[in-house]
């Protein structure tokens, strides 16, 4: 709990996967209703594409987080390396 108020655990990474699976669902709710509406080419586009570019677009965002953290483990070894050297 403590991380959490001090920000070193991080709450948005989860809200952009769930925020992914909502797009993913609205793309195949979306491409249905186009194609039971005579779109049908627009709804195949829409269930083809549309995950995929979520996931691009969630993979983009979730990619700064990762960095952080890599970045936060090289930190701590680096003090740790430091630490038992002296």
């Amino acid at each position: 709990m403590k991380d959490f108020i001090l920000f070193r655990h991080m709450l948005t990474p989860v809200l952009l996967q769930i925020l992914f699976w909502l797009a993913v669902v609205a793309c195949i709710y979306t491409g249905i209703y186009d194609i039971a509406h005579s779109e049908i080419y627009r709804g195949i586009e829409i269930l083809l594409i549309g995950p995929i570019l979520a996931r691009i677009a969630s993979e983009i965002l979730i990619l700064f987080f990762r960095i952080n953290a890599t970045l936060t483990e090289i930190c701590h070894n680096t003090h740790r390396y430091s630490a038992n050297k002296d």
